[in-house]
């Protein structure tokens, strides 16, 4: 059975298919869900559970990550949230779990703004990344392209184990007249840790971000209200073939 088709003149692309696309039928012979492995690894790290808990606020608090990560995922910290602005971050939380629920009313986006106004600390980036080593999970926190100049010292000197670079879109080189960019190449070979980036909103970007030596890429990028990575791209979930493949 072949799965490549024809994409244009003289141009073959291999079919993929999405994990809505495929079901499991059960047939002369089944293995015992004992028997069979979901760990996967990445550099030195290996995990029993094939999930990353997304760098954001409203998912991952030091806690959740610890509990994540005891349950065999990996849990990343996002290093420029709320746990890294505030010494208790708890009463911001709840002030905006409490915020009416309407995503594009003017005074909750001012009041979010206002919120991530405070300035990140770099003694709460060391205190919340050891209280997750000391919890004895694999330690891994997150930084935009934009702050990681700025903070991956500290990071580093925190004793992250995965450095997590992750931004709306992010791509291997970026160009500005105003100041001198991040060069993710120069950064991932010089670091001492493995690196995952992303997202990646296509193929090529995503290969040049595989040559920079990252140990990992995001696939996708952040959506909204008004965009999401599926409709833009047609990428949604990760494809059942992709899985295969890596």
């Amino acid at each position: 059975m072949t799965y490549e088709i024809e994409i244009g003149r003289g141009k073959r692309g291999r079919r993929a298919y999405s994990l809505d696309d495929i079901a499991i039928v059960p047939n002369r012979r089944t293995r015992d869900p004992k028997d069979v492995s979901v760990s996967w690894q990445i550099d030195a790290y290996k995990f029993d559970m094939p999930v990353i808990a997304a760098p954001m606020d409203s998912a991952m608090s030091p806690e959740t990550v610890i509990a994540l990560g005891r349950l065999g995922g990996l849990g990343v910290l996002d290093l420029e949230g709320l746990w890294t602005r505030y010494e208790n971050p708890q009463s911001v939380l709840d002030e905006i779990a409490g915020l009416a629920d309407e995503t594009n009313s003017p005074a909750v986006t001012r009041r979010m703004q206002e919120l991530y106004q405070a300035p990140i600390q770099p003694e709460l980036i060391t205190s919340r990344l050891a209280e997750i080593r000391a919890a004895g999970v694999t330690v891994a926190g997150s930084l935009t392209p934009q702050r990681t100049q700025e903070h991956y010292k500290t990071v580093v000197a925190a004793g992250v184990d995965i450095f997590v670079i992750r931004g709306t879109t992010v791509s291997a080189e970026h160009v500005s007249k105003d100041h001198e960019p991040l060069n993710l190449k120069q950064f991932i070979y010089e670091l001492d840790v493995p690196v995952i980036v992303g997202g990646a909103a296509g193929y090529t970007p995503a290969l040049h971000l595989m040559r920079t030596g990252a140990a990992g890429v995001l696939v996708g990028f952040g959506g909204g209200a008004t965009t999401t990575t599926r409709r833009a791209l047609g990428i949604h979930s990760p494809m059942a073939s992709a899985i295969s493949d890596v």
